[in-house]
Order: C-alpha cells, then structure tokens, then sequence
C-alpha cells in the first residue's frame, strides 16, 4: 500500500511508520520541517519513506491506497488559554478539512482515511463503564474539539472509502509521552495518586496502539469510531500504585485535585476526568491485545526505558 501519513514525526506516528516500512509499504510523510522529521525518523533513512512539507501541489489522492491523519497540537503541554486552545483546534481541524477536500478531489480515492481523535470525546463520565455506542453531549473543551474534528473527517465517508475515526487513550511508551512526564516523582519517591485517585484511566501500550491501526488499515469492513485503550482501564490510584511497584518505589505522595487545578487551569479536566472506555468494537472484530493488563504492560516498558 502507499500511505500518506500527518504527525509521522510523533509518538504514534513514528512507531507506526516502523511497522509499516517492516511490511513494505510506501510512505509518504507530510511534515512542517523536513530537517527535523529526516532527524527523527534517521534510522528509516534507506527505506521507502518519502517527506512532503506542504498538500498545495496536490491536486487529490488518486495515487494514495490510505491517509492516517495524526496531525495535532499536544494537548497537554501548555495551559487551555483562548490562545492555545485556538492552536490546538485548528492543528487538527485545518489538516483534516484539506484531506478531506483532495479525497472527495479524487476519482479513485484512498479506500480508507483513518483519522485521530481521543477519549477525551466523552468527558467525565465517572465510574460508568463506556463504549462506542455512547451519544454525548457536553460543553467541555476536549469534547468539542474531538466532535468538530470526527464530524470534518466523516466527510470523507463514500462507497469508495471508509472512515475509522481513533479515539485514543493515553499511550504508554518507553520513548516519551505521558508515562515520561510521570516517571520523575516516582523515580524521586514521590509517586502517588491525583485527586481522588477514583477517576478512570484509559491507557494503551504503545505497541497495541500501533497493531491496532495497522488492523484497522488492513480489515476492510472497519469503519466508524473506536476506542484506542485497553480492554481492562484502571482508576488513577491503581495505575499509581502500579507504576509504584513496577518502580520499586514508594507510594504515598497524593496530589489534591485543587493543586492540579491550579497548576493546570481548566486543562486538569486531562487528569481529573474519568473514562471507562471500553474497546468494545475493536475487540469484537477479532484484534487481540498484546497488553491487555497495565502491570505487564508497564514492566515491559519500564525495562525498555532508555
């Protein structure tokens, strides 16, 4: 297949360019900086990966077999100021819409546009366990920005091509992410839970992450929406406590919720939400986790860490 893959320099997206150019297929990056994605993805220098900085030249897609659309400003990274919130919508908004346009451009279109998104689509939804099927409706910011950008990517939908929108979980990763922002206190012995330590956290290895899009690209009848997390979420306080453990560290350092708002504004909601998302679709069309338990799956990275 010839792939045109958005955010192949980020954490998803290179990983996912490794196992795809193991399978020999054609890859075709579209990056903001060349220079920074050559040196990213310099270890994938010799294979077939081709690097584009802009979609003005293309006129549509007819020569693409799939578009995986991981473009997005890091929603966690800074404050949800008016600002910042503007650059995290229009990161994801403006790249989808400019996919869209070329695929509907083209006469023989990609047969699959798998598009990002994340859990974060169905704010707190306390201990309720959730699944694809759940309608929201919410003024919360990470909904709206997930519903805006689903709702844009679905336009590309026809008899030609299928849409797989990724709502996606936190990943966890050996390389970087939200486990390595984490890591610090812990290594300090200062690990322990947030907030009330209830709220709910959809978490998936990097590696499932990863096989479960190349799933998605390959079963040709896997359409709509799909939890990207792991079959068994875990409330924040048993992630700590295992991630304690997986450390041989201790745990007992809690962080009141009050403080993560201070520090984060309303962008606490990231940690402070809770989501029992439940990868129901994906599991019922036969993919299989490697990790479907967060103490393997954190044993496993924590060996592999640099």
């Amino acid at each position: 297949m010839k792939i045109l893959i958005t955010g192949g320099t980020g954490l998803i997206g290179s990983e996912l360019i490794k196992q795809l150019i193991a399978h020999e297929h054609e890859i075709v990056v579209l990056t903001r900086s060349e220079k920074r994605s050559r040196e990213k993805l310099n270890h994938l220098t010799h294979d077939p990966l081709e690097l584009i900085t802009s979609l003005d030249s293309c006129h549509d897609l007819n020569h693409f077999d799939a578009v995986v659309n991981l473009a997005g400003e890091p929603i966690a990274d800074r404050r949800w100021t008016d600002a910042q919130k503007q650059i995290i919508c229009q990161s994801r908004w403006q790249i989808t819409e400019k996919l869209v346009e070329l695929i509907h451009a083209s006469s023989s279109p990609p047969s699959v546009f798998i598009s990002g998104s994340a859990v974060g689509f169905y704010g707190d939804q306390q201990e309720h366990p959730i699944d694809e099927n759940l309608q929201v409706q919410s003024h919360e910011f990470s909904h709206s920005v997930c519903t805006t950008w689903e709702n844009i990517a679905k336009k590309a939908e026809s008899e030609n091509t299928r849409v797989c929108l990724l709502r996606t979980g936190v990943v966890l990763s050996p390389d970087g992410g939200a486990l390595q922002k984490m890591l610090l206190p812990y290594r300090f012995g200062c690990g322990g839970p947030i907030g009330s330590g209830k709220q709910y956290l959809p978490w998936i290895h990097i590696h499932d992450m990863v096989q479960a899009i190349v799933f998605l690209l390959t079963t040709t009848y896997a359409h709509g929406p799909f939890n990207l997390c792991a079959p068994h979420p875990v409330p924040n306080k048993t992630f700590s406590k295992t991630l304690a453990k997986t450390l041989h560290k201790p745990h007992f350092m809690a962080v009141p919720a009050w403080v993560i708002r201070l520090i984060m504004g309303e962008s606490a909601a990231l940690l402070l939400d809770s989501t029992r998302a439940k990868p129901k679709k994906l599991t019922e069309l036969g993919f299989e986790f490697q990790y479907s338990h967060l103490e393997p799956a954190l044993k496993q990275i924590v060996q592999a860490l640099p």
